[in-house]
């Protein structure tokens, strides 16, 4: 692009708290930005800590076709077929020492899969059914309809070279000192988040987390690189928008990166623009503000 055309060519987006609203529902102004976007001959990329069996109605609201990085980046997959172009898989070693710390404190541990060629999106490692499944966890996998199978233990997984993420829902008092040890223990082995996980409505008492880990080096930046290396993009025309501490990799990498009016102070932190909340239609706000070349409107 040249000209007077947009200052990028590529622009990633993250799902939950930065495209969706509160509601869950991606606001009739972020989809008309995002068909703006694509008009103008920019890329749009959702970068998302769900898989794509959970992200199917927001991409469907916004008729993605562009390929899509799922699972925190584990995943490059095409929405429309669900062809997986590329997966970052976990090592055996990995998954199984921390499968036993997370039993430790008896969770039972979600198994995220690459489901392109297997048919399921997770495998529930609980150790002999002991640890009972989070009611979050059991409330988000009926409300996505998403295909389970069950396993007491790692040894008993048919399909361990799709293993994208392991992790465990739990409330923080858990989550956070178990974050610690996994640190401690298995270091720069795995890419690791702990933060808050999306609530069912009128759900009340401690804050519930979700404890993610990866493959080292896994996140959604690493996911964007893939596809701007097969597309000889320059990193300086990417913009990303998003809110949480997965989103920090991405809003680091890329040459515009905006937090949302809602973000976590680290999210701000790092980013060069904040635009307005999710549920102020702050995609749009940025969106416009890169197609009209106009940045000086989002707060720096």
């Amino acid at each position: 692009m040249s000209g007077s055309g947009p200052v990028v060519d590529l622009i990633a987006i993250d799902l939950d708290g930065t495209l969706l609203g509160s509601d869950e529902r991606v606001s009739q102004a972020n989809i008309d930005a995002v068909h703006r976007a694509r008009d103008a001959g920019v890329t749009v990329l959702v970068c998302t800590g769900r898989g794509l069996a959970e992200s199917v109605r927001a991409m469907r609201s916004i008729d993605q076709r562009d390929p899509v990085m799922v699972a925190g980046g584990s995943i490059i997959a095409d929405p429309v077929s669900g062809e997986t172009l590329h997966r970052f898989t976990m090592s055996h070693h990995v998954v199984d020492t921390a499968i036993n710390m997370f039993h430790e404190v008896e969770c039972p541990v979600l198994v995220m899969k690459d489901p392109s060629d297997i048919e399921y999106d997770y495998l529930v490692v609980n150790s002999d059914n002991e640890h009972p499944i989070h009611p979050i966890t059991e409330w988000w996998m009926a409300d996505h309809q998403l295909r389970v199978k069950y396993a007491n233990r790692l040894e008993h997984d048919e399909h361990p070279d799709h293993t994208v993420r392991i992790g465990i829902v739990a409330e923080s008092s858990i989550s956070n000192p178990l974050a610690k040890r996994v640190a401690e223990s298995l270091g720069d082995d795995v890419w690791m988040y702990d933060f808050p996980c999306v609530m069912p409505p009128g759900h009340s008492g401690e804050v519930v987390h979700i404890l993610e880990l990866f493959a080292a080096r896994t996140n959604k930046w690493a996911a964007i690189r893939w596809y701007l290396e097969n597309h000889n993009i320059d990193p300086s025309r990417v913009a990303a928008i998003g809110d949480q501490v997965n989103d920090v990799p991405m809003i680091e990498g890329a040459g515009i990166g905006i937090a949302m009016g809602n973000a976590i102070a680290e999210v701000q932190s790092h980013a060069k623009y904040t635009t307005a909340s999710n549920d102020e239609h702050g995609v749009a706000h940025a969106i416009d503000s890169i197609l009209s070349g106009s940045l000086s409107k989002l707060k720096v």
